[in-house]
């Protein structure tokens, strides 16, 4: 599967762009009446949402919710059938390319060329995506990631942590104002997901995107994220502060209540709490 767009390489919008100027600064992607369906089927059904700058949004949902191919809609390696996604303000129908280049992708099953260093990676992608001054934003994310020592070495050779590691590296090379993270964490042990959640919410908190990541781990959920949404068959069924969402809801915890959803998807949506 194809998860970077060839259009997301080297693009930067006008100054003058219209899209941009008509939207909220803060919002670094809308989602408006999105939806996905194959004959019969619907993916995803009409869904709305919004990240902020500096916030991250986790989606949550059993296998099949939708997740992945939401994310694949805003990184345009799927057309919708309906709906409308901005990123930083541009129409990503209309204006493609310039939506595309303020926003990156990691994901475990997105792993980078095997038979590259992790510098060779870290120049690649950064030449491919137009980046200036390349050399230096290289060594800044090595140091930034600790993989100076590693630097040499191949990435098919280096554990899942390290991997997920460079990855991120390379998800932030352009400097994203929005960061997509399909399950970046999967296949990691505690110890390396727990400085892989600390630096992610690093870069929300210290920088200046805002990022939207998929999880099955509630913990983690609970740590990281600002807000989430439930999402199962397709809608969204629920939205709010992952440490509130279970008391508001009659569960003990976020596992509990993803568990119920999960099990027992609603008819209607739950009203959304704050």
């Amino acid at each position: 599967m194809r998860v970077l767009p060839d259009s997301l390489f080297g693009h930067q919008s006008s100054p003058g762009d219209e899209s941009a100027a008509e939207s909220d600064p803060d919002v670094v992607l809308s989602v408006t009446e999105l939806r996905k369906s194959y004959a019969e089927i619907v993916a995803v059904d009409r869904i709305s949402f919004d990240v902020g700058r500096r916030e991250v949004v986790g989606l949550l949902g059993p296998n099949g919710a939708g997740k992945t191919t939401t994310i694949n809609m805003i990184l345009g390696v799927l057309s919708p059938s309906a709906g409308r996604i901005r990123i930083a303000g541009i129409d990503l129908a209309r204006h493609r390319a310039r939506a595309l280049a303020r926003a990156n992708f990691a994901a475990v099953y997105a792993a980078l060329p095997g038979n590259l260093t992790v510098r060779q990676n870290l120049r690649f992608f950064g030449l491919v995506y137009g980046i200036p001054r390349l050399t230096q934003r290289v060594g800044t994310l090595i140091e930034q990631f600790d993989l100076e020592q590693l630097k040499n070495t191949k990435c098919g050779v280096l554990s899942s942590g390290e991997q997920t590691r460079v990855a991120l590296a390379k998800a932030i090379l352009n400097e994203p104002q929005l960061l997509l993270l399909d399950e970046p964490t999967a296949s990691l042990d505690p110890s390396a997901a727990q400085t892989v959640r600390a630096r992610i919410r690093r870069l929300a908190t210290e920088g200046d995107c805002g990022i939207l990541w998929t999880s099955h781990n509630m913990y983690e959920v609970e740590e990281v994220c600002d807000r989430v949404l439930f999402l199962s068959r397709g809608k969204i069924l629920l939205e709010g502060d992952p440490r509130r969402l279970p008391s508001e809801h009659g569960a003990a915890t976020l596992e509990e209540l993803f568990i119920r959803l999960a099990r027992e998807p609603l008819a209607e949506p739950l009203e959304r709490a704050g």
